[in-house]
């Protein structure tokens, strides 16, 4: 059994400018995973870059706060309980349009790479 405790997950500023915590990747060496995980989380008012994976799909599960989900040209009000499938190559964006943090799992398969992260602005 493997156990990770998120607040013991160091806190990042990713490149599409969301509060980033690592949970679950193939580049650490204590597990073995096809994909990876992270809890992102967007302050209220704010809005991610707009960015696509190339090669990766991403599924967001919304925990908690409300937001508009932006992928290619295709805008949606998402909250908490909405999952989101965002396909490869897809331009996406998130804006945070509630009063708190909107928090969300962020699942990439293949799993994430810097290298194949594209920030379009």
């Amino acid at each position: 059994m493997f156990i990770v405790d998120a607040k013991d997950c160091k806190e990042i500023i990713a490149g599409d400018n969301s509060i980033l915590k690592e949970i679950l990747s193939p580049l650490r060496d204590d597990i073995d995973v096809g994909y990876s995980l992270a809890l992102a989380r967007v302050e209220p008012g704010k809005t991610t870059r707009k960015h696509r994976l190339k090669t990766s799909s991403e599924v967001y599960v919304i925990l908690h706060g409300k937001g508009l989900m932006h992928v290619d040209d295709e805008t949606a009000e998402v909250r908490e309980g909405h999952i989101i499938y965002i396909p490869s190559d897809a331009i996406q964006r998130i804006k945070n349009t509630g009063d708190e943090d909107l928090v969300f799992l962020c699942i990439v398969e293949p799993p994430w790479r810097r290298e194949k992260e594209e920030i379009l602005e």
